[in-house]
């Protein structure tokens, strides 16, 4: 594993020229307790398979193609990873949670200590109002490229935990009666808006919305560098952010 040298952390950034990578090298930067050991991007990702020094920690907010580089990477250098990309497949995922058998891992597709907290409401809230329809509504900027977003996902995951739920991604037509447990999710895209993820219950005569509203992704940043100063040095093994930032 790569050292953790007199309090320093050696980062490299995967995905530096995206929205959330460009911000990651800033703030690493910036940071004095953080020093940037390389940026790559999908036109130089190969070279992380051999060329690339070892590092304390790799952050990726990149692209799934990217993916298979960031795991020969740590493969080859037992760096801790971070990995904030969404849209990855479940084999995608599969492979991040085998890296965990040799370097200190996490996956998450929201960084927000914010976005955290709203997970556990909706984990409670679903427990404590059976029978509720539940919809989801999640808004980004024009440029999003997947859809529904990783929080969302993540939100549904609270809701539905064990995965039976039917979820009706959008409505069209003549689609008559909502069903029983059904589980409605709703993706926005426009303009600037950083990320908006809405959770609502719907009972009798009532509702309860939970709102997350993020107007700057610096909040992503800040939570991927907290998560990455204490996953780097740990143990092999797959994390998860609540037990890193709360636990």
């Amino acid at each position: 594993m790569a050292s953790v040298d007199k309090g320093v952390l050696d980062v490299v950034v995967v995905g530096a020229r995206g929205r959330m990578g460009s911000l990651v090298c800033q703030a690493v930067e910036a940071d004095p307790a953080l020093a940037l050991a390389g940026a790559y991007d999908a036109d130089n990702a190969a070279e992380l398979d051999e060329a690339a020094p070892a590092a304390s920690v790799v952050v990726d907010f990149s692209a799934p193609a990217a993916l298979p580089h960031v795991v020969a990477y740590v493969r080859r250098t037992g760096a801790a990873l971070v990995s904030g990309t969404t849209g990855l497949s479940d084999e995608d995922l599969a492979a991040i949670v085998a890296l965990g058998q040799v370097a200190p891992v996490i996956h998450s597709g929201n960084y927000s200590l914010g976005v955290a907290v709203v997970r556990h409401l909706a984990r409670l809230a679903a427990e404590e109002l059976p029978g509720w329809d539940v919809e989801i509504v999640e808004t980004h900027h024009n440029k999003k490229a997947d859809a529904p977003s990783g929080t969302a996902k993540m939100l549904l995951a609270e809701v539905d935990p064990t995965g039976e739920c039917p979820v009706a991604y959008g409505r069209e037509g003549m689609v008559g009666a909502r069903p029983a447990r059904e589980v409605g999710m709703h993706s926005l895209r426009g303009g600037t808006v950083a990320g908006t993820h809405e959770l609502h219950f719907f009972g009798t005569d009532e509702e309860v919305c939970v709102t997350h509203r993020a107007t700057s992704r610096q909040i992503f940043v800040q939570g991927a560098l907290a998560a990455a100063k204490r996953l780097a040095g740990r143990p092999a093994g797959c994390y998860d952010f609540d037990g890193l930032m709360f636990g």
